[in-house]
């Protein structure tokens, strides 16, 4: 099937894989809780992809592990992270162990450091199928790894090379065949292409849409790079200190974006045309004590009084598209009259 042929997941009759409601997750510091994600509602339907961008520290990365429970020590989630209609927070250690990798999966940015380089490719696929499936024999794993690596364009007689082998993006590669060799409803990619020649590049980001379009499998990509949203995602979510702060499809977020950050990320990314460098002027805020109002106010052109003290929430600025600013009738939490 071709990517024009593909159906449009904002179309299908299914409900979501994914929906979040309420996500916080924190992390405890000497100063007292940091809210890396706080409080965000997302979907996410079969075969769509959505898009996670901001600058360094808004929270991406903390979104994706939040959303497989996969967090250091004493960091803490809460809200609702509901799988194909299967609650994932505060269940139990072995349910959520079960529920990744056979239902929802994370790529990881750095595959050396997720690959032990002691252990045959082999062994790594041998003991995540039989982890999940024991009643699978060594033959049998052995035949879905070789299986999950054609896949991804590996020849299966390398099943038995070492990671350091492999070359950077086949060992991307090999994280994402280990990503869906079990066959997941969901897969998390977070900077999967970080480090990667652009030839290579290209290469992964068309093994993620071939995987949502013919499997239908829901993808969450979390990236710093605008282009490979502009180029593969159905909708990008915009983060800001925890917080989204515009949400809608790319065709409407790059050809108009509403939310002063948005306008000002876009305006940043270089091109062939770029005469001038655009910049955000300041830093994002202390989330260990975040100021009172909108969170982007001290470094937003279009500031005004009325922004430091109250806090916006998403409104509805176009078709299908959202944004959290104070210049929107809506964003302050009052009703909006037709």
């Amino acid at each position: 099937m071709s990517a024009a042929a593909a159906p449009s997941p904002r179309t299908s009759s299914a409900g979501p894989v994914l929906s979040v409601r309420g996500l916080k997750v924190g992390y405890r510091t000497t100063r007292g809780p940091l809210w890396a994600v706080d409080g965000i509602d997302l979907e996410v339907a079969p075969g769509e992809s959505v898009g996670l961008v901001g600058e360094s520290g808004c929270g991406k990365s903390s979104l994706g592990r939040g959303l497989v429970q996969l967090l250091p020590p004493g960091a803490g989630v809460r809200g609702s992270v509901r799988l194909a209609d299967e609650e994932l927070v505060g269940t139990s250690s072995g349910s959520l162990r079960r529920r990744r990798g056979e239902d929802i999966a994370l790529v990881f940015q750095e595959p050396m450091t997720r690959l032990d380089p002691l252990m045959k490719v082999s062994t790594h696929f041998v003991q995540t199928i039989r982890a999940h499936r024991p009643d699978v024999s060594k033959d049998e794993a052995r035949h879905l790894a070789r299986a999950a690596l054609a896949q991804m364009g590996i020849p299966p007689t390398r099943v038995d090379d070492y990671p350091h082998e492999f070359s950077g993006g086949m060992r991307q590669r090999i994280m994402i065949a280990l990503a869906i060799v079990l066959q997941p409803q969901l897969i998390v990619a977070d900077e999967p292409t970080t480090a990667l020649d652009v030839i290579v590049e290209s290469q992964i980001l068309d093994i993620l849409d071939r995987l949502r379009r013919d499997e239908r499998v829901g993808l969450v990509l979390i990236t710093h790079n605008l282009g490979i949203v502009a180029e593969t995602c159905d909708r990008v979510a915009v983060m800001y200190a925890g917080r989204i702060v515009e949400i809608g499809p790319v065709e409407h977020i790059f050809s108009d974006p509403k939310h002063p950050y948005t306008q000002g990320l876009l305006a940043s990314t270089i091109s062939l045309e770029t005469t001038e460098l655009h910049t955000i002027d300041g830093y994002p805020p202390d989330l260990v004590s975040p100021p009172t109002g909108c969170r982007f106010a001290p470094r937003c052109p279009a500031v005004m009084d009325h922004c430091t003290r109250v806090d916006p929430t998403l409104t509805t600025v176009g078709p299908l598209q959202e944004a959290a600013c104070l210049l929107y009738p809506g964003a302050d939490g009052a009703a909006v009259t037709p």
